[in-house]
């Protein structure tokens, strides 16, 4: 391959960033904004950081409609920290994990080392495809749960969920890391919404957390470590200690690219754009499979499976040779697994059906 050749990366993440934000990245990265500095140089602290961080979190409460009584905090580390501070800030009673794939049970997991967890397994199988439960099925969310976490879309799996119940309505905690900003939400519908930065909002190392208010006044049962806690970190403005600053340039920049091509509107038109292309082809093609029933078909995460996956490696090695990245499926799931972050253009799609329809052609 050339190196002027395109090359689409595919990973659940870290994930392509939007080539914009990168050019942009790269022209200020010596001297931002005529400062003479980078902002690796820039002191938490001071003004011109303390600019940048205001913005962001300006352009994310305009993105997604946040209201004036939830805190934004910028964490540091991944959205898997999250498992453990959510219990240790919240956990008092029980609270109910409704775990549709990997991550939902490693939540699950962590937050019983801190309390009572009750959780149930949402996963059922529809004419041999994973699907989501009926909701008849569930269990009442309107019981007394301290809260109600669970994972919209399951990055590994490759399981989105269609919609959520009434029940429960401000006492939800959602992992959102890999479908935040790529559709409209409802912010007051849950108590506390986090996601990991490395797939549609910027590079890993950064968590974003909207948290209500009220909920920062609430007593834990046993003393939360200060970076864990909630409450320091939004009376600190996400700086209890030295936040990982570049990271949260790079999100800005980013929440700044999505504002310019429309808004989160935008991105959820082309993700159903993007999605239904890829899953019309494999639809359509017998060489490939989805596991998933469609009423539960992930926008970002698409796995598929070739129906000889003898040919596993070598579809592998030669999508790298024509600059499609990172196709290998979780090592839980197997098979292949297409994500389509926001960053990803339709180019990327395209490019990767084509090879996906020659591929099929050469090996039948």
């Amino acid at each position: 391959m050339s190196d002027t050749a395109t090359v689409y990366n595919f990973s659940a993440g870290p994930a392509m960033l939007p080539q914009a934000v990168m050019r942009q990245a790269q022209k200020e990265f010596c001297n931002w904004h005529d400062t003479g500095l980078s902002v690796l140089d820039f002191s938490h602290r001071g003004a011109d950081f303390t600019a940048i961080a205001e913005q962001a979190e300006k352009d994310l409460r305009d993105l997604l409609a946040i209201p004036e009584d939830y805190s934004v905090l910028f964490c540091p580390g991944g959205a898997s920290l999250q498992f453990s501070a959510i219990a240790m800030n919240f956990l008092r009673g029980k609270a109910l994990y409704l775990n549709s794939g990997v991550w939902g049970d490693k939540a699950t997991q962590e937050a019983k080392n801190f309390g009572d967890v009750i959780a149930f397994d949402l996963l059922s199988k529809q004419d041999g495809k994973t699907a989501i439960r009926s909701q008849q099925d569930w269990p009442d969310c309107s019981d007394d749960y301290d809260y109600i976490h669970f994972t919209p879309n399951e990055t590994i799996g490759g399981v989105e969920f269609a919609d959520l119940p009434k029940a429960g309505q401000g006492r939800w905690i959602a992992d959102m890391s890999s479908c935040i900003l790529s559709q409209p939400i409802n912010v007051k519908d849950y108590a506390l919404i986090y996601a990991g930065a490395q797939k549609n909002i910027g590079p890993a190392g950064l968590t974003i957390v909207i948290v209500r208010n009220d909920w920062l006044q609430r007593e834990p049962v046993a003393p939360v470590p200060s970076l864990l806690s909630y409450a320091v970190m939004a009376q600190n403005q996400s700086m209890y200690n030295t936040p990982p600053t570049y990271a949260w340039y790079l999100a800005g920049l980013v929440f700044q690219w999505i504002k310019a091509e429309g808004g989160v509107a935008q991105m959820a038109r082309r993700a159903e754009q993007r999605s239904q292309a890829l899953y019309q082809f494999i639809d359509n093609n017998d060489f490939y499979r989805n596991p998933i029933a469609k009423k539960n078909r992930s926008r970002m995460n698409i796995p598929f499976i070739l129906k000889d996956e003898s040919l596993n490696s070598l579809f592998l090695q030669q999508a790298e040779a024509a600059g499609l990245r990172y196709l290998k499926g979780h090592r839980s799931v197997g098979g292949m697994r297409a994500s389509l972050y926001n960053a990803m253009p339709m180019q990327g799609v395209e490019a990767l059906i084509d090879f996906m329809s020659a591929f099929a052609a050469q090996n039948r």
